[in-house]
């Protein structure tokens, strides 16, 4: 039996042989001392473990970092295509229309239908290649097309019961050396009128058509009903076997459909581009009061009473107070524009007057703007025939700005307009009331190439 002779105790310490002194100092002691004492290499291998493992943790934070600034941001949505169509050639524009997609290839166009993605017809008559197309649906499964080739020509097509029909080529002559090639088409909602911009040589000039889609449209019915009775005789005298009845079937339409003729648009208007403005050729006032319509409107500034002498003084004065400026940015001459863009505009209270019988859903007029000018004008498309039979079309409206306009935009309501200057300033006007929302002013020395409504 063991038996404790002495009552429990406390141990004595083990670092007796410690020194006072770092007893007292030992929490100000580096503990990077003892690595100190150690040789060379292995304070060097140490060294470098120590920078790997800070740099991979600073990677690991950084990357933590991003992770959690990605997870706040709005991640956008993927879509995937739901089905694809192939086409053989290059596609160069494509345009939607109802539920087929018109593709312009190399050799003409294509009609793709959307429902299943088979192609449905295509056109290659001309074996031209198709660099821009506009669609518009007419409804009654009938479509309008208006397209450019690559020599400037603008093509007219009608496309019904998946068949294509070329009215017409709106600018061919037939001297090829005094065709003007076609640079820009607009087609307007609905497909009542199409605009072509036009340049020559020297010159450019826009050209206003009225396409007259309702008698297209009893004319495709009637010859869509011809060719079904055509039909139903040819498989009523033939039925004996099953490759004939299905060429009979077929044949007769696409026969019918090469035998329509459509009756061609309506040239309605030829705007041309505002000439400089010169020393005056009137007399008096008075003459020049003649020439003036409405003296609530503003014009292109022609019926002004300032002579050339008058014009040549002023450039003089000019050119001898600011010569340094002009000489170091070089004198400009001032141009005839050769590019515009226009708008087809609905009705508003700026262009129709309050006895003008109109539809909400039609055009009535149109606008334009000619690069480097800074008049933006508005153009009635129910001119008569004595409007039309002088040298230059008359604005309706004016509406000038500040600076030389550099690009232009219409909402789908056709009520607002944006203006953006040269100056980096884009205006947002109501149409229908005439007076400006708003004005932005972007960063100096921006050129403004294009603007938009979502």
């Amino acid at each position: 039996v063991n038996t404790r002779q002495h009552p429990r105790g406390i141990p004595p310490p083990s670092g007796k042989d410690w020194p006072k002194e770092d007893e007292e100092n030992f929490f100000l002691l580096d503990p990077d001392g003892k690595r100190d004492v150690l040789p060379q290499p292995l304070r060097m291998i140490n060294k470098l473990v120590m920078q790997v493992f800070e740099s991979a943790v600073e990677i690991i934070e950084k990357r933590e970092m991003l992770r959690e600034a990605q997870k706040r941001k709005v991640q956008p949505i993927k879509c995937f295509p739901t089905g694809e169509f192939q086409v053989t050639e290059r596609a160069n524009c494509l345009a939607v229309s109802g539920k087929y997609v018109f593709v312009g290839l190399p050799v003409g166009l294509a009609a793709f239908n959307t429902c299943d993605f088979e192609d449905v017809c295509a056109w290659d008559a001309a074996q031209t290649e198709i660099c821009a197309i506009h669609a518009s649906d007419l409804g009654s499964e009938c479509h309008v097309l208006l397209a450019v080739d690559e020599m400037g020509l603008a093509w007219l097509f009608c496309f019904h019961k998946e068949n294509f029909l070329l009215i017409k080529v709106l600018n061919e002559v037939e001297d090829i050396s005094q065709q003007s090639p076609c640079v820009e088409v607009v087609l307007s909602r609905g497909g009542d009128y199409a605009g072509i911009l036009l340049q020559g040589n020297t010159k450019a000039w826009l050209e206003i058509y009225q396409l007259p889609k309702d008698s297209w449209l009893t004319e495709m019915e009637k010859n869509a009903g011809a060719a079904e009775e055509l039909a139903c005789s040819e498989r009523r005298s033939s039925c004996s076997s099953v490759v004939g009845t299905f060429l009979l079937q077929e044949l007769p339409v696409s026969a019918v459909q090469a035998d329509v003729k459509l009756d061609p648009p309506v040239l309605l208007l030829t705007v041309r581009p505002p000439k400089p403005i010169t020393g005056t050729s009137f007399k008096g006032p008075l003459d020049a009061l003649k020439e003036v319509d409405d003296d609530s409107m503003l014009g292109l500034g022609y019926n002004h009473l300032i002579k050339d002498s008058q014009w040549e003084l002023q450039e003089a004065i000019f050119c001898s107070t600011y010569q340094e400026y002009l000489e170091a940015e070089g004198v400009i001459k001032e141009e005839i524009p050769r590019y515009a863009t226009f708008h087809f505009l609905l009705p508003s209270r700026v262009l129709m007057g309050p006895e003008m019988k109109v539809q909400p859903d039609i055009p009535v007029g149109i606008g334009v703007h000619w690069h480097g000018n800074h008049n933006f004008c508005l153009y009635l498309l129910n001119h008569s025939l004595k409007d039309k039979a002088g040298s230059d079309l008359k604005p309706d409206v004016v509406w000038p700005c500040a600076a030389p306009i550099a690009c232009s935009a219409v909402s789908s309501c056709s009520r607002y307009l944006a203006l953006a200057g040269e100056d980096a300033t884009i205006t947002i006007w109501d149409k229908h009331l005439g007076y400006p929302l708003s004005v932005t002013a972007i960063l100096e020395e921006r050129f403004i190439r294009s603007i938009h409504f979502l």
